[in-house]
């Protein structure tokens, strides 16, 4: 079994005229590699409507509605996380309340605000509240800040979580390019923070020392928007001599522990 905790899907108001297609293509290259379950959001219009990392709030309603109406219609092939946008601190607290309610099974935060910045604590104390993970994207060590978004890495991602830590954290995409060595010191004594694989790296001394440092038990296996770098990470496993218990926990088992009971409905 394979779960993909780190998927993304498209809407109409996408800048793609072709989002319908690369909804279908990603489904059916996921059943091909055998991922049972797509753990996705959808990051506002992408863009269109507005900055990708500053959704509006008009963006990410269309967005989390969309993702669940994907949610019911794969019938558990696809299950979503409520992206918010921090920045509209009321407006995140009731749209996460409506969506999971409405059956999302975690929380996606982009770079709309640094993982330290007081805005989030809500979001944080909310999501340890209703027992669902928190998906944050990180790059591997900020050198400096970017246009367009307010760029977290893992040591700041640490600092929330240490100040929440009855909250399970996501680390996003470890493969995402960057400096990972940096990031694997930062979250390794946060025993509350999971790493995500995903990402176009495959360095296979990332591989070797995110199992090093943190150990099978903290790494969950994702794909971020293309599933062939994900592919590869996953042979990686397969080939690596861990023993099939522990390749199993990054596959699927970890996902299992740290989303609600409800999130997964099949059967390995």
């Amino acid at each position: 079994m394979l779960i993909d905790i780190h998927a993304h899907f498209y809407t109409e108001r996408s800048p793609w005229s072709n989002w319908r297609d690369l909804n279908a293509r990603r489904l059916a290259a996921g059943a091909q590699m055998g991922i049972a379950v797509h753990v996705a959001s959808i990051l506002g219009t992408w863009g269109a409507r507005s900055p990708i990392y500053f959704p509006s709030r008009e963006d990410v309603e269309h967005a989390n509605g969309a993702m669940l109406e994907l949610q019911r219609a794969e019938h558990g092939r696809i299950v979503g996380y409520c992206l918010v946008n921090p920045n509209y601190p009321e407006h995140a607290l009731a749209e996460l309340t409506r969506r999971l309610d409405d059956g999302m099974v975690g929380i996606k935060l982009a770079a709309s605000r640094r993982a330290n910045h007081p805005l989030l604590d809500p979001i944080a104390a909310f999501a340890a509240e209703r027992g669902v993970p928190i998906l944050h994207h990180v790059w591997q060590r900020r050198g400096r800040d970017w246009p367009g978004q307010e760029a977290s890495d893992g040591a700041e991602l640490a600092t929330l979580a240490e100040r929440h830590p009855q909250t399970r954290f996501i680390l996003a995409h470890l493969g995402g390019g960057g400096d990972w060595a940096h990031t694997l010191r930062a979250v390794r004594d946060v025993s509350n923070i999971w790493v995500d694989l995903s990402g176009s790296g495959v360095d296979p001394d990332m591989m070797d020392e995110a199992l090093r440092q943190l150990g099978a038990g903290r790494l969950l296996w994702g794909a971020d928007l293309t599933l062939d770098t994900g592919w590869a990470k996953l042979r990686y496993l397969e080939a690596s001599g861990l023993p099939e218990a522990e390749v199993e926990k990054v596959r699927y088992g970890n996902a299992r522990a740290i989303f609600p009971p409800h999130a997964f409905h099949v059967d390995h």
